[in-house]
């Protein structure tokens, strides 16, 4: 196999790639033994039709075949022997084949070369969590209003599942906890992020940019259709909301990118849950502090 990597512009290369001899004959050879097996050719039996009858009537389908069953391996291979890393289905053009030879080009865009340094010891600032006796009252007076009940009581807290006050105050207090340490979660996490991306400037995949704006668009149309908007009214909208989103899907990409290098570094695996695992390991090595 011949291949050819050529720049295009940033982190585009086009890829040309040609193969002749056994691969092509030997494919021609499988896909027409498939045909044979189940054409109908008129005058004969199912798998006895002569090789050159067959080709009369089924040429362009076996040629179709051989180039959906060969284009994807090769490209994987030539991918693999370059050693390239790529973001994104290529773009295939210039597809050639004869009896004898296959050839075509590929249009990637390559995931762009990032150098994280520090990553491991980011300063993380926490609180302890409690529920103060306020935050408890106002909760319950919340609860209160929204029922329109006389008293606060153990009568108020059985009618809502509890045995007494007491427990209720105390089922009231993990909630709020809870709360709590959910934003604390999301506030350290943003902490991670916000370390790992400070002053990393690279040029982001575009391909990326717009697969992630078009799956937040997505969403928001879906949220939209929730909140009673019309069909017109949402189309209306994209445009606005495209804008809006944008700088988000950028954010989104780069944090991403940024993890995948860290992953590759780390030799954590890169599925679907590399995010999450990276930002486990980022906050286990992390140097956390209690904030006063």
């Amino acid at each position: 196999m011949k291949v050819e990597v050529k720049k295009i512009e940033g982190n585009k290369r086009e890829i040309s790639i040609e193969v002749s001899g056994d691969i092509v004959k030997n494919k021609f050879e499988e896909v027409f033994k498939k045909i044979s097996a189940e054409a109908k050719v008129p005058g004969f039996r199912p798998g006895n039709a002569p090789r050159d009858i067959l080709e009369k009537h089924y040429s362009t389908h076996a040629q179709e075949q051989v180039i959906n069953d060969l284009v994807p391996q090769l490209y994987d291979e030539a991918v693999e022997k370059e050693g390239l890393s790529v973001v994104e289905l290529p773009s295939i053009t210039d597809v050639k084949l004869d009896n004898n030879s296959l050839s075509f080009k590929a249009q990637v865009e390559l995931t762009p070369e990032i150098k994280i340094k520090n990553y491991k010891g980011i300063k993380i600032s926490y609180k302890k969590i409690s529920a103060s006796a306020d935050e408890i009252k106002r909760q319950i007076d919340a609860l209160k209003e929204n029922r329109k009940a006389a008293d606060v009581d153990d009568n108020f807290a059985r009618g809502l599942g509890y045995l007494d006050l007491t427990e209720f105050q105390k089922a009231v207090e993990r909630q709020i906890c809870i709360q709590k340490d959910s934003q604390q979660r999301q506030a350290v996490e943003g902490q991670i992020v916000a370390a790992i991306t400070k002053d990393i400037e690279f040029k982001l995949p575009q391909s990326l940019v717009n697969r992630q704006l078009q799956e937040m668009l997505r969403q928001a149309k879906i949220d939209l259709a929730l909140k009673g908007l019309s069909a017109e009214r949402i189309k209306e909208e994209e445009g606005p909301l495209l804008k809006e989103l944008e700088p988000q899907a950028k954010n989104q990409v780069k944090v991403y990118l940024i993890f995948s290098s860290i992953a590759k570094e780390e030799k954590i695996a890169a599925d679907e849950s590399m995010p999450r695992r990276v930002m486990e390991f980022l906050l286990r090595e992390a140097d956390w502090s209690e904030a006063a």
